[in-house]
């Protein structure tokens, strides 16, 4: 059977071709080119005249060229900045905080390029995420601390039909380990970090190519004094603790609320503060990838975050309202999925949240 993976240039995706390579599919690189620093007016993104990316293209070149399989590119620019990039700032500018790989995998990775794909002849397809598939479940990958089925979660779920995760059930040190026995030209390659398109960039930096920010009042919440001066809501998000704008403040703070009409960003003293705690959500844009619609369960506001027990409230069929006993930074824009132990049940984007039946006003 012809296979066709998503070749990223890192050693996950390096891995899943082997394995599939060596359990004697037809094998077939598919490399996406989602990002143009020059077309996208970032100067920044290109280093030693190299855009990342492209360096991405010459690895993925080489571990092709290593295992004997070819190679194919396409371009995915305007896609990705039509359905991906503007869905980011227009986020951006309602003071939510988004999360773009997650809608790359939507209507990049399981949309165009599985179309392009199949016109290339696929009859399955792979990609290197550390998930699972098992009797039409999607499941965790084994790895706890490299699951990826939270950034799955708004992939429909007759897109899962005919795809192979081909590292789902290892876990990152044996992919590693698998890479350098096959003495794969990236074994050692560093990880990609951060938001894809902006990768081990300055992300305030970055994002003023596109938004210029607007200077704003700091104001402590549970004094109302002004405490600083931000330099744009869109730099800033909920739970944030580091490089906030604060002198002189030895107390941890963090960020907790922001008020976009009044240009407003507010802020909380104290691990345990009120103002970063709530107890319920309503979950918008819901993609079921199960059958199963259970009333008991368990979420994940956030990548790598903790388990959360939730009682689930199907209010329509877009949407749910989710309640627990704490949780803290809770974001509006971020996903929540929703498990069943091993098993992604589906996921949606937060649109508000609540403390004992009220919505909070400051987000």
């Amino acid at each position: 059977m012809k296979v066709i993976i998503g070749m990223s240039g890192g050693v996950d995706s390096a891995v899943s071709a082997y394995l599939l390579d060596k359990e004697e599919y037809d094998v077939i690189g598919l490399f996406m080119k989602n990002w143009d620093s020059n077309i996208n007016s970032d100067p920044e993104g290109i280093t030693d005249g190299i855009c990342p990316q492209e360096q991405d293209y010459i690895d993925a070149k080489k571990v092709c060229d290593h295992l004997g399989i070819p190679l194919y590119r396409v371009d995915f620019i305007k896609e990705y900045w039509d359905s991906v990039f503007a869905y980011f700032l227009d986020e951006l500018k309602k003071g939510r905080t988004p999360n773009p790989d997650i809608m790359c995998n939507k209507y990049i990775k399981f949309d165009v390029f599985k179309k392009e794909a199949k016109r290339l002849g696929a009859d399955l397809i792979a990609t290197g995420h550390y998930a699972r598939i098992k009797d039409g479940k999607v499941l965790r990958g084994v790895d706890n601390n490299k699951d990826q089925t939270y950034f799955l979660s708004q992939v429909k779920s007759s897109e899962f039909k005919d795809v192979l995760f081909p590292v789902g059930h290892l876990t990152k040190s044996e992919v590693r380990a698998i890479a350098k026995e096959a003495n794969l030209p990236v074994a050692d390659k560093k990880d990609s970090t951060g938001i894809c398109f902006i990768g081990e960039r300055h992300y305030q930096q970055f994002i003023q190519n596109y938004l210029k920010g607007k200077t704003g009042d700091i104001i402590d919440i549970d004094t109302n004094n002004v405490i600083g001066t931000h330099n744009g809501l869109m730099n800033y998000t909920i739970g944030q603790r580091r490089n906030v704008g604060i002198n002189g403040h030895e107390k941890r703070h963090y960020v907790c609320g922001k008020d976009v009409e009044k240009n407003i960003l507010y802020v909380a003293f104290g691990d345990d503060n009120k103002y970063l705690i709530s107890t319920e959500a309503i979950i918008e844009e819901m993609n079921y990838i199960s059958d199963i619609k259970p009333t008991k369960a368990t979420c994940k506001f956030r990548y790598r975050g903790e388990d959360i027990p939730v009682t689930i409230e199907y209010l329509n069929e877009r949407e749910i309202k989710v309640t627990y006993e704490t949780a803290k930074a809770v974001t509006p824009g971020q996903a929540c999925v929703i498990y069943l132990e091993e098993e992604m049940i589906g996921g949606g984007i937060i649109k508000e949240v609540h403390k004992d039946g009220k919505k909070l006003w400051y987000l």
